[in-house]
C-alpha cells in the first residue's frame, strides 16, 4: 500500500498542482472567452453596416442611370424606389434607351415589371435591330410576356434570318410556341 504525502492542511498535495492549473486555465480562458464572445456579438452588426452601405449606392446609381437615359425624376424615383435590383432596372432601361429609339419612359414601365430585366433588354434590343424598329412597341410587349425573354429573342432573329417572315408573324410564332413550351395551353399542337 502506497502512503500518501499530506501536506500541513491536511489536504493530499497531489490536489493542490489541479487547483493551480485549474485557476490559471481560468484566468487565461477568461479574457479570450470574452473577446471572443464580443467579436461574435459584434458580426451582425458589422454585416448590417456593409449590407446597407452597399444598397443605397445601388439605388444612387440607378436614379442616376435613369435621369441620363431621359426619364423623368419623379418616374426615376419611383422606379428605382420599388425594384428589387434597382442596378439591374436601371441597367435595362439605359440598354434599350442606348440601342433603339423606344421611348425610355416605356422601357422604364416594361423594364419595372420584367422578373429578369436585364434579359428584357437584351431581347427588346435584339429583336428591334432585326426587325429595323418597325414594330418597337410591340417589342416591349412580347419581350415583357415571355419567360425567358433571350430564349425568345432568338427566336424572333433565328426564324427572321432564314424564313421569310414578316416582324409580328415573327413575334405571334415564338411567343406562341414559349406559352406552349412552358405548359401555358392545354391544347396539343398537331402537325
Amino acid at each position: 500500500m502506497e502512503t500518501q504525502k499530506v501536506s500541513k492542511a491536511g489536504k493530499p498535495q497531489g490536489s493542490n498542482i489541479s487547483g493551480i492549473l485549474n485557476t490559471r486555465i481560468i484566468r487565461w480562458a477568461t479574457p479570450v472567452l470574452a473577446i471572443a464572445g464580443l467579436g461574435i456579438s459584434s458580426l451582425p452588426s458589422m454585416a448590417l453596416t456593409l449590407f446597407f452601405s452597399d444598397d443605397h449606392d445601388s439605388y444612387r446609381a440607378c436614379a442616376s442611370q435613369l435621369l441620363k437615359a431621359g426619364v423623368a425624376p419623379q418616374a426615376a424615383a419611383q422606379g428605382c424606389a420599388t425594384a428589387i435590383r434597382p442596378r439591374d432596372l436601371s441597367a435595362c432601361v439605359a440598354k434599350i434607351k442606348q440601342r433603339t429609339k423606344i421611348d425610355p419612359t416605356n422601357a422604364l414601365a416594361s423594364c419595372t415589371r420584367a422578373r429578369r430585366p436585364k434579359e428584357l433588354a437584351s431581347c427588346v434590343v435584339g429583336v428591334s435591330l432585326n426587325t429595323n424598329e418597325e414594330i418597337n412597341p410591340a417589342v416591349l410587349n412580347y419581350c415583357g410576356r415571355s419567360l425567358l425573354p433571350v430564349t425568345f429573342g432568338d427566336c424572333v432573329v433565328g426564324l427572321r434570318k432564314e424564313i421569310s417572315l414578316a416582324p409580328m408573324q415573327a413575334l405571334d410564332t415564338c411567343i406562341d410556341a414559349s406559352e406552349t413550351a412552358n405548359g401555358i395551353t392545354s391544347s396539343p399542337i398537331l402537325p
